[in-house]
């Protein structure tokens, strides 16, 4: 009722359930929230969902895509908090992952070599997904990172509790125990 269905921003907010809806990141009032890519098309597909019958199946399955999308974002929002807690970030880690909309690049210089960074972690090691499109937010990450004199060590820490391996290939209980 407080909410147009003809403009989604409307009444941004104005239910517990909307909100949650309009939540892109991981989970309700997060203010970590910018409009990067991966954030519009989260967006657009719950504004699609939110167009079509519930009871149909493609709202079904944009459900589901919705949710596992938000999952393997806190997967690897969690990946990240893990290792910067392993590098002795434990009070910092929440604030070093926090990228708003008000967030910049520390220093411009830093940018091709946060990049590059990225780059190399996304290459050399599964802390993303194999089939995660690389986020801006972790861009600003890495340049805190660099800033810290810490991106180097991250990169380490994360080839050793996040090894690339080739398809297929299992992980061992020991290897289980070194990434929790």
């Amino acid at each position: 009722p407080l909410r147009s269905n003809n403009n989604p921003y409307a009444s941004f907010g104005a239910t517990l359930a909307w909100d949650e809806e309009q939540n892109l990141w991981s989970t309700p009032h997060d203010v970590t929230h910018t409009e990067a890519d991966d954030d519009r098309v989260l967006y657009n597909m719950i504004v699609v969902r939110n167009q079509l019958d519930k009871d149909s199946e493609e709202w079904q399955k944009l459900n589901y895509d919705i949710y596992t999308l938000r999952q393997t974002r806190k997967e690897v929002r969690s990946r990240w908090k893990h290792i910067l807690e392993d590098l002795g970030f434990q009070k910092e880690a929440d604030s070093l992952l926090s990228v708003t909309k008000l967030s910049t690049i520390s220093d411009s210089q830093n940018m091709g070599k946060a990049r590059d960074i990225l780059l190399k972690l996304s290459e050399e090691t599964n802390i993303f997904p194999t089939s995660w499109e690389l986020s801006e937010r972790y861009l600003f990450v890495v340049d805190r990172l660099i800033a810290l004199d810490a991106a180097d060590e991250f990169f380490k820490m994360a080839s050793m509790v996040y090894p690339k391996r080739p398809s297929g290939e299992r992980v061992d209980d020991s290897q289980k125990a070194l990434q929790h």
